[in-house]
């Protein structure tokens, strides 16, 4: 999800604000030399414990977020007094806590009531807001340098906490939470209320949801004290230990300026044609991709540079914002730079992230694929001139001039190929796109200032992301201590009557309802601890091997929580679309689903049996032998790819004629048996639709 930036005057807050942000990107980039320079021995906790690095980044999150927030707009909507209304909740609990033993000096709820103050009073008052930004960030000090002074002492105190752990834990969830309402919504902060209410009053809940009430000192000590079962747990080391590395890749290359000869290589790659649109398109969201893992972000450049292709093909403008949005969200799934979510799957499986990378590949190929079928039947049947771009060289020299800009992207597979650190590879790739950039002497930029912003801009561009990741693992600990994930599995194991399909189904449907209103991220934090142990488990049952299992259902659950940000009503990538083209984001929204229907298919079909999981290769590849392994996962790719194509025209009315309805429904159909993992359906539902591209056959007549 991406943060707006809006224009800031050169004011002393706004130069103190850029140099926070730059700060932040050079301490991240500086724990990636630590361990080779002097400092390395005088054992710096900050710069040593991973526990206070990622107590600094969170820091450096909140100073930045708060201090750019500043400059943002004040609202109050519908969602702003619901998310009020649940801090008074845990405020409640810590003013007067209802656990025997346990009371809090005047001076340390005097302090929490402050931290709440700054935090939700501006969502009702946002004339509050300019100054409770400020304070906010004053504020966010106090918790870090306490950890930092207390961290050893803290750890032994986790389940009993002093009265001022609890001060500084209720503050920090406050300021995090209040950072996440501005940069993000309601929704995601209401989301953490939600649970950590619900350990408040387990209860009070009826049947299987009953549960044990948790004190509020054991809340706050857990979420603080604890080294990784707190705030500060594994998920949000994803993102000191990742994200920050990539964004600031991201906002390096869009500083550099790098972004339109990517795009440039892209248009020299499909030349001239009706469909060219919709294929640089297609092109340019994949190669972005492989830079930014920001499917919003992804989706405004890439729209900003095809709008006057599709203007100038005459592309219908619902259709042509329905096309990029859809290929915009391909950056979250794309190889080497990916969404947060394929950062936590690595973090919660213990698996190498070059594993997630080829496992994440043919869903990308085959996305990719869905929305190029359709552009091609699409601009055929609307008969659209063909059009091109002016490069000022020939295609051929253009391509062989640039393509040196993908070194970097090399450089990152290489390095994890071996066994290189993953912030080590990003790190290296960054100072290689600049050496690229400086030494090329028409990319070549008049100074150094470009470096800087983009070490601004890269952090910047993580704020929104850092602290949804921040608030997801706030999530995922009140869970842990409710013990909440284990009901819900068995529940849905109940609904679905160990049926895996069902189970499947229930949890698409479920992800993509949640993916509404919450960030990927926290989409797929709830759904894999909610969901995952019942999927594995039925799974196995029906005779999936156990890594296999596990595999497909993570990256089941990882597919599908992307998809939650190019499906209506709340779809981030349509609004970003149809920002630029001008168009209603709900209906691009809806043209953004039909666009590549496929999409929604190929991810279900990863779990329904063994040789479905051959869609991502690692699954087949480590519990079979190579020539089995390898027939699988060909037959599984021509099988859906064909499958695609098939959809795609019946969404598009048109193979190489017009489509009667009948028709389109009917290879619509013969594309879902395709889908299925089960080879004498799939040929013959490939026979069967072969008849349908041939012309003049039975279809309508008629002109295009």
């Amino acid at each position: 999800m991406e943060l707006e930036h809006p224009k800031t005057p050169s004011t002393p807050l706004a130069r103190l604000t850029h140099w926070i942000l730059i700060l932040g990107a050079l301490y991240s980039l500086y724990l990636v030399l630590h361990p080779f320079t002097p400092l390395a021995k005088a054992e710096i906790p900050i710069l040593d414990i991973v526990q206070l690095q990622r107590s600094t980044h969170v820091l450096f999150l909140l100073l930045g977020g708060y201090l750019v927030s500043f400059y943002l707009p004040r609202k109050r909507t519908l969602g702003a007094w619901v998310y009020f209304a649940f801090t008074l909740i845990p405020l409640y609990n810590f003013l007067f806590p209802s656990v025997p033993g346990v009371t809090l000096p005047w001076e340390a709820k005097a302090v929490g009531l402050l931290y709440w103050a700054v935090a939700a009073l501006p969502a009702i008052f946002p004339r509050l807001k300019p100054p409770a930004d400020l304070l906010a960030a004053l504020l966010a000090l106090f918790p870090t340098l306490y950890q930092l002074r207390f961290f050893e002492e803290l750890v032994y105190r986790a389940v009993l906490p002093e009265p001022w752990d609890m001060a500084m834990s209720f503050g920090l969830i406050m300021l995090v939470l209040g950072l996440v309402y501005r940069l993000l919504g309601p929704v995601m902060p209401v989301l953490v209320l939600f649970f950590f209410s619900y350990n408040l009053y387990a209860d009070l809940f009826p049947g299987a949801f009953r549960g044990s009430r948790q004190g509020i000192d054991l809340l706050l000590g857990k979420t603080f004290n604890e080294t990784e079962a707190g705030i500060y747990g594994l998920i949000t080391g994803v993102s000191a230990k990742y994200l920050v590395y990539f964004t600031l890749l991201s906002g390096m290359i869009g500083a550099l300026g790098l972004g339109k000869v990517v795009a440039n290589l892209a248009l020299a790659l499909v030349g001239k044609h009706p469909a060219t649109p919709g294929r640089v398109t297609g092109l340019a969201s994949v190669f972005m991709g492989m830079f930014s893992g920001s499917g919003a972000a992804d989706t405004q450049f890439v729209a900003a540079l095809t709008k006057p292709l599709y203007e100038r093909a005459n592309y219908d403008r619902l259709v042509a914002a329905g096309l990029v949005a859809t290929a915009g969200t391909i950056a979250l799934i794309t190889p080497p730079v990916m969404g947060s979510i394929a950062f936590i799957m690595v973090e919660i499986l213990q698996i190498p992230y070059l594993k997630v990378i080829i496992m994440a590949l043919g869903p990308a190929l085959l996305y990719l694929t869905a929305v190029l079928a359709f552009n091609e039947f699409y601009s055929r049947k609307a008969g659209l001139p063909p059009v091109g771009a002016e490069l000022g060289m020939s295609r051929r020299a253009y391509i062989l001039r640039y393509s040196t800009l993908f070194l970097p992207i090399l450089l990152i597979v290489a390095m994890l190929y071996m066994g290189y650190e993953v912030r080590t590879a990003a790190s290296l790739a960054l100072l290689f796109f600049i050496l690229l950039t400086y030494l090329d002497p028409t990319l070549r930029p008049k100074n150094l200032a470009p470096i800087f912003q983009g070490l601004s801009e890269g952090f910047r561009t993580l704020l929104p992301i850092g602290t949804a990741v921040t608030a997801a693992n706030l999530i995922f600990a009140m869970m842990v201590i409710s013990g909440l994930p284990s009901k819900f599995s068995q529940l849905l194991q109940q609904v679905s009557g160990e049926s895996l399909l069902l189970a499947t189904l229930i949890t698409a449907i479920f992800s993509l309802i949640l993916g509404m209103g919450v960030p990927p991220t926290a989409t797929y934090v709830l759904t894999s601890a909610l969901t995952a142990p019942a999927i594995i488990a039925l799974a196995k049952q029906n005779g999936i091997p156990d890594s296999a299992a596990i595999l497909a259902t993570h990256m089941f659950l990882f597919y599908y929580a992307v998809l939650a940000d190019v499906t209506p009503p709340v779809a981030l990538s349509a609004y970003a679309s149809a920002s630029v083209f001008g168009t209603n984001p709900l209906v691009t929204g809806v043209y953004a689903a039909r666009v590549a229907l496929a999409k929604y298919l190929v991810g279900f079909f990863f779990l329904l049996s063994y040789s479905g999981t051959a869609l991502l290769i690692v699954p087949v590849l480590e519990n079979s032998p190579p020539g089995a392994a390898w027939g699988m996962i060909l037959e599984r790719f021509f099988s859906v790819a064909i499958g695609i194509v098939y959809l795609s025209a019946s969404a598009a009315g048109y193979t190489r004629r017009p489509l009667a309805r009948w028709e389109a429904w009917a290879l619509g159909i013969l594309a879902v048996f395709l889908f299925a993992p089960y080879g004498p359906l799939n040929l013959a539902a490939f026979l069967l639709g072969l008849p349908f591209f041939r012309k003049g056959l039975t279809g309508a007549r008629g002109k295009p």
